[in-house]
């Protein structure tokens, strides 16, 4: 029963990180992509601040703020509007190909700042995801894509900065309060936005003003819990296959809820950042059990709901 609940909890996450790339598509009808990130976050903040009591989440230390500050902006903020303004041009299938290089960046900046091995495999994968990403980019026909494609991928980098950024604060907090904290800081630098957020809701359509509090709530909120349930209880070689599945996902959702159509270049682009991904996390000998740390679960102790227990350090999975 145990296995069946963990299994669950990873399919819930995939499905929930993978329907938010189409659901921005949706809230962008009505708020522009500013509008949309303060909102998203804003949403977000507030159902995490609700339950942090509950997840005993607990204050961070003065001397952290500035690395939390750090993470916010370019986790959050950054990674928000340009995301946001990417999916203006950008389908949101296509858009989740290009995000799935995050793991790549990530590994990358790891050897670069943090003196981690860059072993052959490493080397070989983050190359290849990031050329799959790169041929995505540049696919796309349509006025405004190009730019916009390479908005999605700046997004994707600002992704990456942001695991790196918090590599040592996951040493003395949860993946949870790590994620917690950076929402409320990323929150808070876009708070100029809020009056204009604000007054948008009362012009935008019902089904727009639904996608931004889906968003908040869900993929955003909900999202980090559920994620660090399943992750705490999987091996390594589970949970990173399961983030390889979430632009699969998003491919047949955004077909079926936007009617989207990818086209064949950004399809084989996907493939290949996929194949360079599956080289990035591959190991020798039989899957280990989370032990390191990783950007959205949990350090010890923790609360019932998160067992100790994460990603390791290169196996970073993106998000929407």
């Amino acid at each position: 029963m145990k296995l069946d609940k963990t299994l669950l909890a990873l399919a819930a996450t995939v499905l929930l990180w993978a329907t938010a790339f189409p659901a921005i598509r949706v809230a962008l009808d009505g708020y522009g992509p500013a509008q949309l990130s303060f909102l998203r976050l804003a949403v977000a903040s507030l159902a995490l601040a609700a339950v942090a009591p509950l997840l005993g989440v607990r204050r961070p230390a003065g001397a952290d703020l500035w690395r939390i500050a750090i993470a916010g902006g370019a986790g959050m903020s950054a990674y928000q509007l340009l995301l946001n303004w990417g999916e203006i041009h950008v389908p949101a299938g296509t858009a989740s190909l290009i995000v799935a290089a995050v793991p790549a960046m990530s590994a990358v900046l790891a050897v670069c700042f943090l003196g981690e091995r860059l072993t052959p495999a490493k080397a070989g994968g983050s190359l290849v995801a990031l050329a799959g990403a790169a041929l995505i980019a540049v696919s796309g026909k349509e006025s405004g894509y190009t730019v916009a494609a390479w908005a999605v991928l700046a997004a994707a980098f600002s992704q990456a900065v942001y695991h790196l950024t918090i590599k040592p604060l996951l040493q003395r907090y949860s993946g949870l309060e790590v994620a917690a904290y950076a929402m409320w800081a990323g929150t808070a630098l876009l708070a100029p936005l809020a009056p204009g957020a604000v007054r948008a809701t009362l012009d935008a359509p019902a089904g727009a003003t639904a996608a931004v509090v889906f968003l908040g709530l869900l993929p955003s909120a909900a999202g980090f819990v559920i994620w660090g349930y399943a992750v705490a209880r999987l091996s390594v070689t589970a949970a990173t296959a399961a983030l390889h599945l979430v632009p699969a996902v998003t491919l047949a959702v955004s077909y079926v809820w936007l009617g989207e159509q990818p086209q064949p270049v950004a399809l084989l682009g996907g493939l290949i950042t996929i194949a360079g991904l599956v080289l990035l996390n591959k190991r020798r000998g039989p899957a280990k059990h989370l032990t390191g740390p990783v950007p959205i679960t949990s350090r010890p102790p923790a609360p019932p709901l998160l067992k100790p227990a994460s990603l390791p350090a290169d196996a970073h999975g993106e998000r929407p």
